[in-house]
C-alpha cells in the first residue's frame, strides 16, 4: 500500500465513459490507483463540481488502454 501523509495528497482519476446523454456523464472514478475504480453517473453540472472538488486527473489514452487490457484479462482469461 502506498504511504500517504495526507488523504488530500492521494491522486484521484476520472475516465469518462459516456457523454451521449446531454444531462448526465457516466465515468469511472479512482483514488490512488487508476485501475481500481467505481462507476458513477452525475448530472453534467455536478460532474464539473465533483472534478473540481477532487482535483481529478483525467486519464490519458495510454492509461485507459492499459486498464482495458487488464480488464480483458480478468474477463476472458490471460491471452
Amino acid at each position: 500500500m502506498d504511504d500517504y501523509k495526507n488523504f488530500h495528497d492521494i491522486k484521484r482519476y476520472v475516465r469518462i465513459k459516456d457523454e451521449s446523454d446531454p444531462r448526465f456523464v457516466e465515468f469511472d472514478f479512482a483514488i490512488g490507483h487508476p485501475e481500481l475504480f467505481v462507476e458513477l453517473i452525475l448530472p453534467r453540472d455536478a460532474f464539473a463540481i465533483f472534478c473540481e472538488n477532487n482535483n481529478v486527473i483525467h486519464m490519458d489514452k495510454e492509461t485507459i488502454r492499459k486498464i482495458n487490457l487488464e480488464s480483458k484479462k480478468w474477463r476472458y482469461g490471460d491471452k
